[in-house]
C-alpha cells in the first residue's frame, strides 16, 4: 500500500516545530501512524520542549518501523547543534541539505511512500544559491526539459508561474513556447489522473495592458503562438489574459491561472486566499508538497503560527499521494 508521508522539518530557524506540533494535534491516528520526520532528534526534541508541546517522539531508523500511532516517529540526521534556537547558517545549511538528500533518496528506493513534504525553508540555504526546492529537487530527479511545475492550489483554484525564483529582468528571457507547453501538459496530465477532470487553464500575458498585443512584444511572439499550439494539441488553455483584472473575479472560470513570473500569481492568490494553499511540485519522481509561507523567524516562541497549511499538507498526500 502506498501510503507512508515523509515530513522533512526544514529550516532550523523557523517555525516548523510548532506548526507541526499543532498539526500533530489536528490529524488523526491513522494518517499519524503513516508518517515518518526527517529532522536531528535532539534539536527537535528540545524545540518541541520549549513550545511546551507534549508530543512523544520515538526515534526510528527505517521507513517501514512500527509504533504507537499515536507516536511521532523521526529517523535522525545525526548532526550537533551548540544551540538548537540559533543554528549558524553554515549547520543550518547542512542539515537542510543534508535532510532534503535523504527524503529524496527514501521517495526513490520505496515504492510505498506517498509524497514528500518539507516545512519552510529559507533559500540561502540550499547548495546552489537563487533557487528553491521546487528547481533544486527537479535537478536531483534529472528533469532537463523544465516540465516540473509549481502550483499553489487550494479547493477553489490553483496558480502556476511558469518562472519561478529568477530575477525580473531575466523572464522574458526564459520564455519559449516549449517550456510553456510542457508545464502546461505536466498540470493537464496531473489533474486528468488524480481529480479526473481535464482542467481549464487560463494564459496570462506578461507585460502591462497585453491585451494591446503590441508589434513584437512577448505576447505576439511566443504566448500568443504558443496557446494557438496547446488548443490544436487538445488542451483546454485560453489567453493571453491581462494580468491586472483576472484576479478580480475572471479567476473563478478557471481551474488554473498560469503566469510567466513567480508574483504575478502568487501574489494576487495569497491576497485572495491568505494561509489557504499549499505547495505543490508536479513532475517529479515523486510528490512534493509544502506550506505556502516562509519561515516566520518573527514568530518563532510565540506560539501565534498558524498550522492550516500544514495540515492541508498532510491531508493532499494523504488522498493524492503517488
Amino acid at each position: 500500500m502506498i501510503n507512508k508521508i515523509i515530513i522533512v522539518t526544514g529550516d532550523p530557524n523557523s517555525i516548523n516545530s510548532e506548526i507541526l506540533c499543532k498539526s500533530w494535534r489536528k490529524i488523526n491516528n491513522q494518517i499519524k501512524k503513516n508518517i515518518y520526520v526527517i529532522s536531528n532528534y535532539e534539536l527537535f526534541k528540545k524545540q518541541m520542549k520549549r513550545i511546551k508541546c507534549s508530543i512523544k517522539i520515538q526515534k526510528v531508523k527505517k521507513i517501514n518501523e512500527l509504533s504507537n500511532s499515536k507516536n511521532l516517529k523521526l529517523i535522525d540526521i545525526n548532526l550537533n547543534f551548540s544551540n538548537p534556537f540559533k543554528v549558524p547558517v553554515k549547520a543550518a545549511s547542512l542539515f537542510v541539505n543534508k535532510s532534503l538528500n535523504f527524503a529524496h533518496s527514501l521517495a526513490l528506493k520505496n515504492n510505498n511512500i506517498a509524497g514528500i513534504i518539507n516545512c519552510a525553508i529559507d533559500k540561502k540555504l540550499l547548495k546552489r544559491s537563487k533557487i528553491g526546492v521546487t528547481e533544486y529537487l527537479a535537478s536531483k530527479c534529472k528533469i532537463r526539459d523544465n516540465s516540473e511545475v509549481m502550483l499553489i492550489r487550494n479547493k477553489k483554484l490553483s496558480v502556476s508561474p511558469v518562472t519561478t525564483h529568477i530575477d525580473l529582468k531575466d523572464v522574458s528571457k526564459k520564455l519559449n513556447a516549449k517550456t510553456i507547453i510542457n508545464k502546461i501538459r505536466t498540470i493537464d496530465h496531473w489533474f486528468r489522473k488524480k481529480i479526473n477532470k481535464k482542467p481549464k487553464i487560463g494564459i496570462l500575458g506578461l507585460n502591462p495592458h497585453n491585451a494591446e498585443l503590441r508589434k513584437n512584444s512577448v505576447e505576439v511572439k511566443i504566448i500568443m503562438p504558443t496557446i494557438k499550439k496547446l488548443k490544436k494539441l487538445g488542451f483546454r488553455a485560453e489567453g493571453p489574459l491581462v494580468a491586472d483584472t483576472v484576479f478580480i473575479n475572471k479567476y473563478k472560470n478557471y481551474d488554473v491561472i498560469v503566469g510567466m513570473y513567480h508574483d504575478q500569481v502568487i501574489t494576487p492568490f495569497k491576497s485572495i486566499f491568505k494561509f489557504d494553499a499549499i505547495n505543490v511540485t508536479l513532475g517529479l519522481k515523486y510528490l512534493r508538497v509544502s506550506p505556502d509561507h516562509g519561515t516566520a523567524i518573527n514568530l518563532i516562541g510565540k506560539n501565534k503560527a498558524d498550522s492550516k497549511s500544514l495540515v492541508e499538507c498532510i491531508n493532499f498526500i494523504n488522498k493524492f499521494g503517488k
